[in-house]
């Protein structure tokens, strides 16, 4: 007899009567409660409590009852309207890059790249995906991972995520840059505005100044900079959504923690 397919959503509970412990998967998945105290939610008690409130969507669906099953390879669960990962495979970096090195996997001209970094995660098979590159210069704020609707919809100007930069360029700056930024400047490919800009920091006749945006074009910072008179001696990318590089050391690598992963995926609507 050929194989039942699984049906796709939540799944309830087994008919009374039944012998099935509560944490067998019984090819129709695993209890909700187990999923989300397995990906570190709260314990099995306060998932429960989760449960019964309306405060969890499994594939987009408010799930009130208790013994509902879900496939955590497949399921897509959200508490408070937050997304919690489920699968253990899936891999999310902050890379703090340092100047002189290029943001690709690898390079032909044997020059240093960021791939040579994440080694231990490419050695073990997983395809990493870059959530927007700075040129070999620039330093700062680099995202990894191996979720690749995420990465594409993160770096998708139609998605509007913002970026964020710290920029040494030359001082003085005059008073009326921020609204002529904000309103938008002409470049060769096309004009680009600003979400923010601000003054952050003079010394020795040169300025620090804060740019949000979020175009993706390449050299899209250097370029507006340099076409309003003040070329970049410096680049910093600092933040990207809600994901900040804080003081994480350059040349170093961590794992994004639930939060910052939830509002990621909550930026791009998945």
């Amino acid at each position: 007899m050929a194989e039942q397919r699984r049906s796709k959503g939540p799944q309830h509970r087994p008919a009374a009567g039944t012998d099935e412990p509560d944490d067998a998967d019984n090819g129709e998945g695993i209890r909700l409660q187990k999923v989300l105290s397995q990906a570190g939610v709260a314990s099995r008690r306060k998932a429960e409590e989760l449960i019964r409130l309306g405060r969890v969507k499994v594939d987009g669906i408010v799930v009130r009852e208790m013994g509902v099953r879900v496939d955590p390879e497949t399921a897509v669960v959200h508490v408070d309207g937050n997304r919690i990962v489920l699968k253990d495979d899936q891999i999310y970096l902050a890379l703090n890059k340092m100047p002189g090195v290029l943001s690709t996997m690898s390079d032909d001209r044997g020059r240093p790249h960021v791939g040579q970094l994440l080694e231990e995660w490419s050695d073990a098979g997983a395809r990493l995906f870059h959530v927007g590159r700075l040129d070999m210069d620039s330093e700062g704020l680099l995202l990894f991972t191996n979720d690749g609707e995420l990465a594409h919809r993160l770096t998708h100007p139609s998605y509007g995520v913002a970026k964020t930069y710290m920029a040494e360029v030359p001082a003085p700056i005059p008073r009326d840059l921020g609204r002529r930024l904000r309103a938008g400047v002409e470049l060769e490919d096309g004009p680009v505005k600003v979400d923010h800009f601000d003054i952050k920091d003079f010394h020795n006749n040169r300025a620090v100044v804060e740019v949000v945006l979020h175009e993706g074009r390449k050299h899209i910072v250097r370029r507006l900079l340099a076409e309003v008179g003040h070329p970049v001696s410096r680049l910093v990318r600092t933040q990207i959504g809600e994901v900040r590089l804080g003081h994480q050391r350059p040349g170093t690598i961590r794992k994004l923690n639930p939060v910052e992963i939830a509002q990621l995926y909550k930026a791009v609507g998945l």
